[in-house]
């Protein structure tokens, strides 16, 4: 049997998780059964849209509760005293300039799991990830992205 992919991820990622899981059991599902009930009194199944659509939701639902109940099943949480302050590592935030002359950014790295890039938050799967994890303040590093290769310096860790 192959061993299950582990989700490295903070406390309130894996509450966020939750959240959303009981969301959708709770709520979603029985509004999409609803949709169901409502479609069918439509008539003639093989040609109703409604019914259809329902259906895939539905299974878009289920799909997603799988998957939740697989994350938070196999979440392995990141504790605070794991990480040392000086060094990139999951769970910390990470500044830093793309050389010469870009604008700062920064990201908390996170587990696939609640990576969030429009809330600042990347995968510690994704390419800046990987090229940041392990490093220090003042080092200068190369970055393959899916855009070309960029060279960063890190300003600040916390």
């Amino acid at each position: 049997m192959a061993t299950e992919k582990i989700f490295p991820m903070t406390q309130a990622g894996k509450e966020k998780l939750e959240q959303e899981l009981e969301q959708l059991k709770t709520v979603k599902r029985k509004e999409v059964v609803e949709r169901i009930k409502i479609a069918r009194s439509f008539g003639d199944l093989s040609e109703n849209s409604e019914y259809d659509s329902a259906k895939e939701e539905q299974a878009f639902v289920e799909g997603r509760i799988t998957t939740l109940e697989n994350m938070i099943r196999n979440a392995k949480i990141i504790e605070e005293d794991e990480m040392t302050s000086d060094v990139v590592s999951l769970g910390r935030s990470v500044t830093f300039i793309e050389l010469p002359d870009g604008e700062e950014e920064t990201y908390t790295i996170v587990g696939s799991a609640e990576a969030d890039p429009f809330e600042g938050k990347i995968s510690n799967d994704s390419p800046i990830a990987k090229s940041l994890i392990g490093r220090k303040v003042g080092d200068e590093i190369p970055v393959v992205t899916p855009g070309g290769e960029m060279k960063v310096r890190i300003v600040e860790i916390k």
